[in-house]
């Protein structure tokens, strides 16, 4: 019988909301020591996640604007501004809202251990939360699960 994310997920992960202060999300991964969050709304769907990576734009500073060249009046970026934009809101954000990543991977608890595996592989992700219904997280998956249940011989 192959194992399912269910033999090993963390059942009933820590979250937070939206509206939660950016340090109280942070205060939480440094003392759990872990490296992201669900973020649920009021109803306990999930609505994003809150990692390490999105914190880093924060400590890291203000990016440099893209580069661009004007054309007499107009300017033609070098690079997308969107992108710019958006990595400014995370460095200046102060609630989870503005800096989480939002649509984040998830998986059921009934598939099998080897596809967790190969969306991990395929998508470069850390962590899978684990969802039920509409959208309400039950678990969280972590590379670190999977590696557990290969030493396990799952």
């Amino acid at each position: 019988m192959t194992a399912t994310v269910a033999d090993f997920m963390t059942r009933d992960p820590i979250t937070v909301q939206p509206q939660t202060p950016l340090t109280e999300a942070v205060r939480i991964l440094a003392d759990k020591h872990i490296s992201g969050l669900p973020v649920v709304n009021e109803a306990g769907q999930l609505v994003g996640v809150i990692s390490e990576t999105d914190l880093m734009w924060r400590e890291s500073g203000v990016p440099n604007p893209p580069p661009y060249i004007q054309v007499l009046d107009s300017f033609i970026y070098l690079e997308n501004p969107a992108r710019y934009e958006k990595e400014l809101h995370k460095a200046l954000g102060e609630t989870v809202a503005e800096v989480m990543t939002a649509k984040p991977l998830t998986i059921a608890a009934d598939r099998p251990l080897p596809e967790a595996a190969r969306l991990f592989n395929d998508r470069k992700v850390h962590r899978l939360f684990v969802v039920a219904g509409d959208q309400q997280v039950v678990g969280v998956l972590t590379r670190g699960d999977i590696i557990r249940a290969m030493a396990q011989g799952a």
